[in-house]
């Protein structure tokens, strides 16, 4: 798994001019060596991969992380790290500059001169936006799981039960089905609380005649799914089939459309205008998608502000909607990996509104 990775990445350090790369990002960490420890350190040179971890760890990286030379650090992690630094000649050392706070910068400055820390950002985070076949198999497997939750959730949705009943439920079903934990905090938003885009499930309880929204995930072998789907408890009004419609009609627009190629600002605007164009683009305020797999939100993004090139390999979310104030919302969204000649949509649940007896 690592070594086309490590690979890739000694290919952009040579690119940016760096001998050596020290990696402090859990995420990255494991991306790159499978490790999955709370505690390690990793160091990048042309022609050596250390990781560096405490004493706890040290068999299960040698298990996991077997392309790796596996090092016990001292009770000073920097103590280590200066002398491999020493050892293998290095003198410039590129750091994530994204995940290091300016203390532990200062810190480390102090500790390995005269070593001299580069700042570097999003050097294995443009890496991780494509997926390999490996990352592609286990992210179908966690929109499958998230696929299989949503269909669970509908048999104990009733008046009466509250949103965090519902969300407690979907969450136990994804741990009892694989899950590590869901990909994020599940949100259930019913009635008024449907135009909150991000309502967390909250003690509101589940009444009649309203939209239920459910944005949940699962983090299934270190990679998130993310699916919502909006269903009506009861008899909706035509209020209710109107923006449903059109941001169905925007999403299947989207999905129709979106190809590699085309930037995250274009396939923005295909489900943008439709919205637009029924009045209610001043209701759809967050953008169109983003990027999906280790972490719930990943680059690229599908927004009015971005000109990355969709490429194969990426995998996004398509979620447009629409929330009216004191009424409730819409969105429905879907995980999508960009292919050769399209896309291929991973979640399969049905987008068709949901109308559910009371």
């Amino acid at each position: 798994m690592s070594q086309p990775r490590l690979t890739r990445l000694r290919q952009a350090m040579e690119t940016k001019g760096l001998e050596a790369m020290f990696i402090t990002s859990a995420v990255n960490r494991r991306y790159l060596s499978g490790f999955t420890g709370s505690a390690g350190y990793v160091v990048i040179t042309k022609d050596r991969a250390v990781l560096m971890t405490d004493f706890r760890y040290t068999m299960q990286a040698s298990e996991q992380a077997s392309e790796f030379e596996v090092v016990e650090h001292a009770l000073r992690m920097t103590d280590t790290l200066k002398q491999l630094l020493a050892e293998m000649n290095i003198n410039r050392l590129g750091f994530e500059q994204d995940h290091v706070t300016y203390s532990t910068y200062t810190s480390y400055q102090e500790q390995l001169q005269p070593v001299e820390l580069v700042p570097v950002s999003g050097i294995i985070e443009d890496l991780r936006m494509i997926k390999d076949a490996d990352e592609l198999a286990v992210m179908r497997q966690a929109a499958q799981l998230a696929d299989k939750t949503f269909s669970h959730i509908l048999n104990f949705i009733k008046p009466g039960v509250s949103e965090k009943e519902l969300a407690l439920e979907m969450e136990f079903f994804m741990r009892k089905n694989g899950a590590t934990s869901s990909s994020f905090d599940t949100i259930v938003a019913s009635g008024e609380r449907s135009a909150l885009p991000h309502g967390v499930a909250s003690d509101r309880i589940i009444q009649g005649n309203e939209f239920i929204k459910f944005d949940f995930g699962a983090l299934y072998q270190g990679y998130c799914s993310d699916l919502t789907r909006t269903v009506v408890l009861g008899k909706p009004s035509e209020k209710h089939h109107e923006i449903y419609n059109i941001v169905l009609e925007a999403q299947l627009k989207a999905l129709e459309r979106i190809r590699p190629g085309m930037t995250g600002r274009e396939a923005d605007a295909i489900a943008r205008d439709v919205i637009k164009g029924y009045g209610y683009g001043d209701n759809f305020g967050h953008s169109l998608g983003h990027g999906l797999g280790m972490e719930i939100h990943e680059y690229p993004r599908l927004a009015h502000t971005s000109d990355q090139v969709l490429t194969p390999g990426m995998t996004v979310t398509v979620e447009p909607g629409i929330y009216l104030p004191g009424f409730g919302g819409v969105r429905i969204e879907d995980d999508i990996v960009i292919t050769d000649n399209g896309i291929e949509i991973i979640t399969q649940s049905t987008k068709q509104l949901l109308v559910l007896d009371m």
